[in-house]
């Protein structure tokens, strides 16, 4: 059997600054991206469908037997069991959510539903990503569901360090090469996973459920709230819950981020704060990519969702609910505007400006050269692809 994973196209444009540079499956909630669950469960590498502009990174392999599995899904055991089930030519759905298809076919973004018999699926706890919220509201849950997937008949390294304090250090994985140095670990109602030569340094205090990645650091000092996950080579200090720093990321000083999300090669400056709660107590609005104005969330507490390669300066404020595109470069006084888009340069005191796509790349590649990297053709196909789109609006 030949997996794929496929965006379904309104799903994806409703979560969007993330899939600006990436299929839906590569988001991160929990310790895994949803991609990475389902070659855990599946034991094989799948390919992505996904628009014609990422395909050149995110490769489509199709063969006579394959089967298409929606990137927003995350696995489960019944889940698999009726995906496993499906004939040819047949869909599996959730109401309105198709969730699977069994196709001899190579299929073409955005996927026809119609030509296929449905297969219905009713399970109240399948957890699918259609809406930004849906990713932080989701974490702990994906966390203690990964952490099985990760652990399951390992071993943990053992921590050694005498002025570290482990409560419930069953629910604790250490991998191979990481530090831990007079810290305090509350496992009690959620597991903490501690990646490959990931370091928590001194007086930093971990409430589970926890994920911090291979080379991720945990700064000294900080207080990382329940529900949250430093993927790889991320590094958070100050106050973080609730929250995903996706990979590459840094929070590296003291400031609050809560009920967030932050893609890939981010960085808030010191002091760096976003607000997760109106001081009225109602519902939080955010930017929609699909009706290019604010909308109900849903949401009393949502922050930030921050877009790859955008970064944030020192003691940038964050409003309730703060969307902001790709590679922009966001700074000044005040609250910053509830949408800020793709390439913009200043800050809502001062006025926004097109970034300069040739600045934008190089002070993203001068990022990346410091973990010795450099954005790919097909990176910057991508890039000049959503500037060119997005530069605009």
């Amino acid at each position: 059997m030949n997996y794929i994973v496929f965006d379904d196209i309104q799903i994806r444009n409703q979560l969007k600054p993330f899939t600006f540079t990436k299929p839906v499956a590569g988001i991160r909630c929990g310790i895994l991206t949803i991609a990475e669950k389902w070659e855990k469960v599946l034991h094989t590498k799948v390919s992505f469908l996904t628009e014609n502009y990422l395909q050149t990174k995110f490769e489509d392999i199709a063969t006579d037997n394959n089967l298409y599995i929606n990137g927003a899904v995350c696995p489960d055991a019944r889940l698999l069991s009726e995906i496993s089930q499906l004939n040819d030519g047949e869909a599996l759905v959730a109401g309105d959510t198709t969730l699977a298809i069994k196709t001899k076919e190579k299929l073409n973004f955005p996927i026809d539903y119609s030509r296929y018999g449905v297969k219905g699926f009713t399970a109240t706890q399948l957890t699918i990503l259609k809406n930004l919220p849906d990713i932080y509201l989701n974490n702990g849950n994906q966390i203690k569901a990964d952490y099985l997937f990760v652990t399951q008949g390992r071993y943990t390294q053992p921590v050694t360090d005498p002025f570290t304090r482990i409560y419930a250090p069953e629910n604790v994985f250490v991998e191979e090469g990481a530090s831990i140095k007079a810290a305090i670990i509350n496992a009690e109602n959620g597991p903490v996973y501690i990646g490959k030569n990931a370091t928590v340094q001194e007086g930093a205090i971990i409430i589970g459920p926890f994920s911090a990645d291979e080379g991720s650091i945990v700064a000294w000092g900080s207080k990382m709230r329940a529900n949250t996950t430093l993927g790889p080579f991320c590094r958070a200090g100050g106050e973080v819950g609730n929250s995903i720093l996706t990979a590459y990321s840094n929070k590296a000083h003291d400031g609050f981020l809560g009920n967030s999300v932050i893609g890939e090669w981010c960085n808030l400056g010191a002091n760096t704060n976003n607000s997760n709660l109106k001081n009225d107590y109602t519902d939080v609005k955010l930017y929609s990519y699909v009706s290019r104005q604010l909308e109900k969330s849903g949401e009393l507490f949502c922050g930030l969702f921050m877009g790859d390669y955008t970064k944030a300066g020192i003691s940038t404020m964050f409003n309730t609910g703060t969307v902001a595109g790709v590679c922009s470069n966001i700074f000044g006084a005040g609250f910053q505007n509830k949408h800020v888009p793709s390439f913009r340069w200043g800050g809502a005191d001062s006025g926004y400006v097109p970034y300069r796509f040739d600045k934008a790349t190089q002070v993203i590649n001068e990022t990346m050269k410091r973990r010795e990297t450099q954005l790919s053709a097909a990176d910057l196909q991508i890039l000049q692809y959503i500037h060119e789109t997005e530069s605009s609006i």
